[in-house]
């Protein structure tokens, strides 16, 4: 038996660990650079100013749907010709009726103007139904992509950080509306720009100097919904963490998981109000922004009018003077109301958009990627694992504010043996099995497998020659066979060998007797894809864990083999069948086993006792009993309880 393998004191020096890593870009920029060490990586440099977000939100929208998207660009700029027209044939009409026009009947240019509004309302929800269509596919493709480059993330560091979270969700949420609103934005503004150039020339027309006041009537606009756009973007980021915390919260009241609990502890009022809270935070923050566009809008509107009653009171003037005549005059109003809801237009899709690729930097820095795990330029090739695993003076902690949670571990783990680990709650315990399949790299030291730093491997390539079952397994809502088969997805459709992994899981009668057997949904949330009108099954809490073992078993040919509390939730009886039946499976593997309970790991070939981040004693069950430490503390204190108490 050796004794503690780490000094617990902290490490002065910098993290060790090879250099030349990097992560590559998801969506083929340069790499991402990871300094030597196994530290965050840094994002690529690209650009990220106004002109490259609207250029890869255009590319994005050309690349989900180029027909759609052609098609509604020309249905957009036709139908900015539409309101010049419409303002030429009401001067037209009016004169024909007070006999100054010479252009024709005024039914025939009735007609016409008939003609004119029908097309615009045809091209309008021509334009409503492309712009629909080109939506969902960008939102498609969006969506796709942005998940590719979440699949790509290797570690578990961005998915416990807040921020990252609110980030991501505001990725969702812009990635498949944002180009689309960029595009409508930038059409909007030539759409805007045609109408405008065209009734601007027709009040020119008449006079060049309210042409001119017109169109600078726009300025203070434009401005103010630029600025109310920044505002909104910014009111999205404030009110994200209050959004999720109110879905938590949310799925706390309506969820299986959570029911049993808050209906017995009476939570359902206490969540409630959190709920509401929350809700109501981010609804104050909308409201403030919503206050502040309608003060803003409000006197917009007084512009408006302080430009349209002069402009009017000119014209009626310059009619009784003989300089206008009264289609002129119908015409000049319908043109300068024209203009200034053209530009009112412009502005608010500008802001728009300009609020759209605010907003749609998130989805680009979750796409170019986050900092993450290192990879090496090269990875090196893992060898058939034939000596075993090491950590060498593993420390870890999860940031420089948090404690430290291994503290100097030095541990092996030889080829072909079984080693245990046990522990109180807090020992580091997960922690190391977080670190053997590289979701995490070690603040300092090296884990090594048959000699190779496994930081210079592939995550994946590493991964695929781990089984695992862990402590906080997953529930799938798939159907049997594929919450069986997903553990290899090779095999997702070998029933045989799923069913193999479920009997020797001991769960292939319970499976095999559910009202579609192996098709059945294991999920009451859903209908089965069988028989839509069938709710799918749920299993107990211990048949759910020999599911997850099921899935392990799927693995059996891996080089090691990482048990954490694998029958924590079973009785006594399957208790001591899946351990049997994991005997066996593990036997001349190399196996982690981890568990509180010290008589299901009494037969592994090493025993490792982790306390405080540190190893305090190994040896075989025998030799740790005999030294009296803590290992035969605890074993003595578990064994105490099955011991019957002698009768006073």
């Amino acid at each position: 038996m050796t004794g503690p393998s780490g000094t617990g004191e902290e490490p002065g020096a910098a993290p060790a660990g090879p250099a030349g890593f990097t992560v590559p870009s998801p969506v083929g920029d340069e790499p991402v650079t990871a300094p030597a060490g196994g530290g965050p990586a840094t994002p690529p440099r690209t650009g990220d100013g106004t002109a490259a977000r609207i250029a890869e939100a255009a590319r994005l929208a050309v690349r989900a749907a180029p027909g759609r998207l052609a098609l509604y660009v020309v249905v957009t700029l036709v139908s900015a010709a539409l309101p010049v027209g419409t303002a030429w044939l009401t001067r037209a009409i009016v004169n024909g009726l007070t006999g100054d026009s010479s252009l024709g009947e005024p039914a025939l240019l009735a007609g016409a103007l008939g003609a004119t509004v029908l097309g615009s309302m045809a091209l309008t929800a021509a334009g409503t139904f492309l712009r629909a269509e080109v939506e969902r596919e960008i939102g498609a493709l969006a969506k796709e992509r942005l998940f590719t480059a979440v699949a790509r993330i290797r570690g578990l560091a961005p998915f416990e950080d807040p921020a990252f979270l609110d980030r991501l969700q505001l990725a969702d949420e812009s990635g498949g509306r944002g180009p689309n609103r960029v595009i409508e934005g930038l059409l909007g503004v030539s759409r805007s720009a045609l109408t405008i150039s065209g009734l601007l020339g027709l009040v020119s027309a008449l006079s060049p100097l309210m042409a001119v006041i017109v169109l600078l009537s726009g300025v203070p606009v434009l401005a103010a919904e630029l600025l109310l756009g920044k505002h909104r973007a910014a009111a999205f980021w404030e009110i994200t963490p209050a959004e999720r915390r109110e879905i938590f919260y949310r799925d706390l009241l309506a969820t299986e998981r959570a029911a049993k609990e808050v209906r017995l502890l009476g939570l359902g009022g206490f969540v409630r109000g959190r709920m509401l809270a929350e809700r109501r935070a981010h609804e104050a923050t909308q409201r403030r922004v919503d206050r502040r566009e309608f003060a803003v809008r409000a006197g917009l509107g007084l512009v408006g009018v302080a430009v349209l009653v002069p402009g009017l009171m000119w014209a009626v003037a310059a009619a009784r003077a003989g300089r206008l005549s009264v289609g002129d005059v119908a015409m000049f109003i319908t043109a300068v109301m024209g203009v200034q809801a053209a530009l009112g237009g412009v502005a608010q899709d500008i802001a728009r958009a300009h609020e759209s690729l605010l907003l749609f930097r998130h989805y680009l820095t979750v796409l170019r990627g986050v900092p993450d795990l290192p990879v090496a330029v090269r990875p090196a090739a893992l060898p058939p694992l034939r000596r075993g695993i090491e950590l060498r003076d593993v420390w870890f902690r999860y940031s420089e504010g948090h404690p430290w949670v291994l503290r100097g571990v030095n541990l092996v783990i030889p080829y072909g043996r079984a080693v245990a680990l046990v522990g109180l709650n807090g020992a580091g315990k997960s922690t190391l099995v977080k670190l053997l399949c590289r979701f995490y790299d070690p603040t300092r030291g090296a884990v090594l497998w048959d000699g190779v730093d496994i930081r210079e491997a592939d995550p994946d390539a590493l991964r695929g020659r781990i089984s695992a079952v862990f402590q906080d397994y997953m529930d799938y809502e798939l159907t049997a066979a594929e919450n069986v088969g997903v553990g290899d997805l090779d095999a997702l459709n070998d029933q045989d060998r799923i069913e193999a992994a479920a009997r020797r899981a001991g769960v292939h009668e319970t499976l095999a007797a559910l009202p579609d057997g192996y098709r059945t949904l294991l999920s009451r949330r859903f209908t089965s894809d069988v028989d839509r009108e069938a709710v799918g099954v749920g299993l107990s809490g211990g048949q759910r864990q020999r599911v997850a073992l099921a899935r392990a078993f799927m693995r059996a040919d891996r080089d090691l083999v990482i048990l954490d509390e694998p029958s924590a939730g079973l009785d006594a009886a399957a208790e001591h069948e899946v351990h049997t039946s994991l005997k066996e499976y593990r036997n001349g593997l190399t196996s982690l086993l981890i568990s509180h309970r010290l008589g299901a790991v009494r037969d592994a070939d090493r025993i490792v006792v982790l306390s405080g981040g540190v190893v305090v004693e190994e040896g075989s069950h025998d030799e740790l009993v005999a030294a009296g430490g803590e290992y035969a503390r605890l074993f003595t204190l578990q064994a105490s309880g099955y011991r019957s108490r002698t009768a006073v």
